[in-house]
């Protein structure tokens, strides 16, 4: 039987976090450091487990956003994986709708920085595509990350966004975005 769980950080056993770590390890082929992993932690965690063996993973966090003159508190979704052999099947979804509740529940707005393989589940549940500047607020001021731009995703906001506008986040070591 699939079930996908929700918890916090704090609720979680060192075995299922291992074990997290390790499906998004796999699930990234080895393109997981440990400033990603460190991201996905510190909010609530969408696991779908088959039995007692992890197949898909999915955290929300805290973040800040800046756009339009306003610092908007964003639940910012990390660490999204199904494993390779379970794709295809909704569990992806599944863990979208469960932090997608969340979000509604307690941000202003969700964002997520996607990867091209991702974007149609994104688009397809209502995550519309930021089209305007990215950068990030670094320890020496505000710094542009077109690298960025064209990835990022929001999902219906709590309050109006220019989606063609200027928007910044929060400081963070690794990827920013």
């Amino acid at each position: 039987m699939t079930e996908v769980r929700i918890a916090h950080t704090s609720d979680l056993a060192a075995a299922t976090l291992k074990a997290a770590r390790v499906l998004l390890h796999d699930a990234f082929e080895g393109d997981l450091s440990d400033h990603d992993w460190e991201h996905a932690l510190g909010g609530v965690h969408a696991l779908v487990w088959e039995g007692a063996e992890l197949v898909g993973h999915a955290s929300v966090v805290q973040r800040r956003l800046l756009h339009d003159g306003r610092a908007l508190r964003t639940g910012y979704v990390e660490g999204v994986a199904v494993r390779a052999d379970r794709r295809r099947r909704g569990l992806g979804a599944a863990m979208m709708a469960a932090l997608e509740r969340v979000v509604l529940g307690a941000y202003d707005l969700g964002a997520l920085s996607s990867s091209e393989e991702a974007t149609t589940l994104y688009a397809a549940r209502g995550w519309r595509l930021w089209q305007g500047p990215t950068s990030a607020l670094t320890p020496t001021g505000i710094r542009p990350t077109p690298e960025d731009d064209g990835g990022v995703y929001v999902f219906p906001p709590a309050v109006p966004l220019d989606l063609t506008g200027h928007l910044t986040c929060d400081w963070r070591d690794g990827d920013v975005w």
